[in-house]
Parts: C-alpha cells; sequence; structure tokens
C-alpha cells in the first residue's frame, strides 16, 4: 500500500490493488459478514479482519481514492476486509470506529446487509418496503449511494448504539462505508461522517475483471472453488438436517429445527486464514471479545478424523437478533488444499441436542 501526502489540507490518496480471483469465488463478507442474513451467514463489516490468507488489498495497479480525513478523526492501519480504518473521537472522549470496506459482486444484497447491521444494535429485520421508506440517497464518488442510520443496543453494550452506513455499488464491487459507536459520538459526528462520505473518490476505475474476494462473514473469509473442481469432500446428512442451497460463501449449508421452532444452521467452507482469526470472527458473531491464541489452545479439542485431527471449539453468546442465548460448536480439519470449517451455530439447547450428531458428521466426513 503507497501512501502520498497532498500538499493541500489532509487528503490523504491510498493506492489498492483488488486482487484477481485465483480460483476462488468471491466470499463477504460479507462476510457475512450476513453475518446473519440467515443465522450464521458470513459477517462483512462487523468482523474485526479477515483471515491473513485473503487476497491483499495493496500493490502496484489502481483502483486509487482519496478523502479528506475529518477533524478528531484517527486513520489506523487498514488490513483484512478493510480498505482503510478509522478512530472518530467524541467530545467525550469516546470513540465510534469507522471502515470502507470493498467487497466482490452484490455481497449480500443491500436488505441483507442492511438487516445484518439492525442484527448487531438488537433491531428486527426490516423488508424491503420499509427500507425504500428510510434509506436516504446520497452521491459518493459522483455516484448514488444508500445511507441509513440505525439505532439501537449492542448484546454487549449498556448504552444505546447508533450505526450509520453507506452502501455503493461500482464496477462489480460493493463498496460499505461504516461508523459505529454510542450514541452520543456518533450522533455528534454524523456531520463529520457525511463529509467524509462527499470527499471520498476514486481516482481510476476498477477493471471489469478484477473483483475482490471477500468472507462474508460465511461462513468463511477465502473460499476455494471445491465444487467446479471436484474436490467437495463426501457425506451422509443426518436424520432431521435439511439441506439449503448455500450462499457463494459456503459450500454446503443444511437447516435444523428444533422444539417451539427453535433454528439452528450448520455451514460447511473451505477458508485460509489462522484458526484464531476464524474462531474469534465466530465469536464476534456471539457478541463475545476476541481471545488470543494462547487462550483458544487451552479451549480447543482434538477430534480424530479420516487422515488426520480436527479442532473442535464449543462457544456460548446471544444471538445479536433476537437477544437469546446461542451457541456455536465449530470444528476446523487441517487439509492440503486448504482447512475445512463446520459451523453448529444457533438456539442453545437445540445445539446441544445436535451435538453429538454434528461431531459424527464431521468425523465421517471424507475428502478426495
Amino acid at each position: 500500500m503507497a501512501l502520498l501526502l497532498t500538499g493541500c489540507g489532509r487528503e490523504e490518496i491510498k493506492v489498492y490493488r483488488v486482487a484477481k480471483e485465483n480460483q476462488q469465488t468471491s466470499s463477504s463478507p460479507p462476510v457475512s459478514k450476513d453475518p446473519q442474513l440467515p443465522l450464521g451467514h458470513p459477517e462483512i463489516a462487523s468482523s474485526p479482519s479477515l483471515p491473513p490468507g485473503h487476497p491483499e488489498i495493496s500493490g502496484n495497479s489502481s483502483p486509487q481514492f482519496t478523502w479528506s480525513l475529518p477533524a478528531n478523526w484517527e486513520e489506523l492501519p487498514a488490513g483484512g476486509m478493510r480498505a482503510a480504518s478509522f478512530s472518530a473521537k467524541g467530545k467525550n472522549g469516546k470513540v465510534a470506529d469507522v471502515s470502507v470496506i470493498p467487497l466482490g459482486g452484490r455481497a449480500g444484497g443491500m436488505l441483507g446487509n442492511i438487516n445484518r447491521w439492525r442484527g448487531q444494535v438488537g433491531q428486527p429485520s426490516t423488508t424491503e418496503e420499509e427500507l425504500a421508506k428510510s434509506a436516504q440517497p446520497i452521491e459518493i464518488a459522483g455516484q448514488q449511494a444508500q445511507f441509513v442510520e440505525i439505532t439501537g443496543r449492542s448484546p454487549d453494550r449498556e448504552s444505546r448504539t447508533n450505526i450509520l452506513g453507506a452502501i455503493l455499488s461500482r464496477d462489480g464491487t460493493t463498496w460499505f462505508f461504516k461508523m459505529t459507536g454510542s450514541d452520543s459520538v456518533v450522533t455528534e459526528q454524523k456531520p463529520a461522517f457525511l463529509e467524509f462520505l462527499k470527499s471520498f473518490k476514486f481516482q481510476s476505475p476498477i477493471p471489469q475483471d478484477a473483483q475482490l474476494s471477500s468472507q462474508s462473514e460465511p461462513d468463511n473469509k477465502q473460499q476455494v472453488d471445491s465444487t467446479s473442481s471436484g474436490q467437495t469432500p463426501k457425506w451422509q446428512v443426518p436424520k432431521g438436517w435439511k439441506e439449503a442451497p448455500p450462499s457463494q460463501f459456503l459450500v454446503a449449508k443444511f437447516l435444523i429445527t428444533g422444539e417451539n421452532k427453535s433454528q439452528a444452521s450448520v455451514n460447511v467452507s473451505q477458508t485460509g486464514g489462522s484458526l484464531t482469526d476464524n474462531i474469534n470472527r465466530w465469536r464476534n458473531q456471539l457478541g463475545l471479545e476476541p481471545v488470543s491464541s494462547e487462550q483458544i489452545e487451552k479451549q480447543v479439542q482434538t477430534l480424530a478424523v479420516p487422515g488426520g485431527k480436527a479442532m473442535l471449539i464449543d462457544m456460548r453468546g446471544t444471538d445479536p437478533r433476537t437477544g437469546q442465548k446461542a451457541r456455536t460448536l465449530g470444528a476446523a480439519v487441517p487439509r492440503t488444499e486448504g482447512t475445512w470449517y463446520y459451523k453448529l451455530m444457533g438456539d442453545e439447547q437445540l445445539v446441544e441436542r445436535e451435538k453429538e450428531t454434528f461431531v459424527e458428521f464431521v468425523k465421517t466426513v471424507t475428502y478426495p
């Protein structure tokens, strides 16, 4: 990533290269993160970072873009899904997080991503009709984007939380601009955020054949197109699991329904990055704080599987969409072609009921 300082104001030019796909499908964040378009969908904008295996947004060729840095904003290192990252400081010393994230293709669609953001602050999903009334048109880099403001309360915060977000589709890439923080800071920084959006400009076009492989978040961040290459593992779908059409982020997806219409899902994906990165992404989906590699090593159990060992981890937290207790049981199976991830996530009691079935499912998967 190249950094050039211009001679006027605080405008900065950062040069990024959108990496071409290397036999991978665009993922994406999406991830997900929708992260919760259905439950367990990959994170897109809320993910702290993509695994290190994700294609870098750096290099010598364009696109380039510029922005004007508002007062009391601090630029932070870009990385993971983020093409740019900032901390906006309020008068009370509290800060809001600002991110700029480009994802390939539609990246889950506008409605799906808005509903993911709503879930992050405890708000119910909205509809296309309601969104059409609440979203406001805004211009970014000479093109029309959509702006939304969402107020609620994050599961891990006592104070009210606001999200300001703008979504721009440009040359096969969807750009997400997002500010998240306490109500007082975001309200104070809203004018600065809007000015930041107005100042954002692209310096050169994005090649039509270039895409940013994302994760939402996924259920992954760097997915190999195993289906098209004939490398999909073979498994027997357990009784009671309903196979669902996988999104572009998944190799396979299964839905499980329990008592009182409780829900859980099983996602199968192949990703890059370390175990720590992916587990912390799952923790984020449960409203949990990230943990270190050392802490994860104490929590992970080993599981014998064909051709090696899997790493199994059990996590409990809260579904940010409903505020209800949720649980994730995840398994990582390292292979030469990449690590396969299996994730059972949903209602806490239903996950407990399906735990043994899930473990047996992972143990009996055969790989090409």
